[in-house]
């Protein structure tokens, strides 16, 4: 049993997907259902997820699949929905362009670049949610694996949990890549090399901007 706002947002992802083949994006939802943001959005979306109705397909932007309607739905439909363009999930040979946005300290902070460029990678070697690419600079994350001239594959997200490495924007201008700790009413930011001391500050300095989600390295 739906409530009246999963059916009207089911309703609305089910004539798009009907009539252009491509999912509405979460601000088209929000701006369609009148709410007020696009945290309630996502709460729709995972309620819908959980029953079955719609499937998220991973590695892709604004790519949802439904999977089954009420019959309510069909019934005041112009087009079944079989008739809808089948969004294919993406194959894990498939090759993704992300974007690559300059290069980022695995030593003491360095301004974080913002770059047009895109580097290709492998869909196998990422998870779910949207993902950019960031060259390191350094090598105080060593002991982690991670060297000078590797590219961190970068999972958005502004939290963190204790013991993540995550890209720390400091004071909104230098970007840098450790491992994300808490201590006391201080953020410590930790690197993986014996040779470099851990950045403390206070937690109104730090935006996290995301969290590693794997290494490219070129040869």
């Amino acid at each position: 049993m739906l409530t009246s706002k999963q059916h009207e947002l089911l309703t609305f992802i089910h004539d798009r997907l009907t009539t252009t083949g491509v999912s509405p994006s979460f601000e088209e939802m929000k701006d369609a259902l009148d709410l007020k943001s696009k945290s309630g959005v996502h709460r729709l979306i995972s309620a819908l997820e959980e029953r079955a109705f719609i499937r998220r397909l991973p590695n892709r932007a604004r790519a949802l699949e439904i999977i089954r309607v009420p019959d309510q739905i069909t019934a005041g439909a112009k087009s079944p929905v079989g008739a809808a363009p089948k969004i294919m999930p993406v194959a894990a040979n498939d090759i993704l362009e992300l974007p690559l946005h300059g290069r980022i300290a695995a030593g003491q902070p360095i301004e974080a670049i913002e770059g047009q460029d895109s580097l290709s990678v492998p869909a196998a070697f990422l998870g779910s949610g949207e993902h950019f690419a960031l060259e390191v600079a350094g090598d105080s994350m060593v002991d982690e694996g991670i060297l000078d001239g590797d590219y961190a594959l970068i999972r958005k997200s502004q939290v963190a949990r204790e013991g993540e490495i995550v890209v720390a924007l400091i004071e909104d201008h230098e970007a840098t890549l450790k491992t994300f700790r808490r201590e006391g009413q201080m953020i410590r930011l930790d690197p993986a090399n014996r040779n470099y001391e851990a950045q403390r500050y206070r937690p109104e300095q730090v935006a996290i901007q995301g969290t590693l989600a794997g290494l490219l390295r070129r040869y």
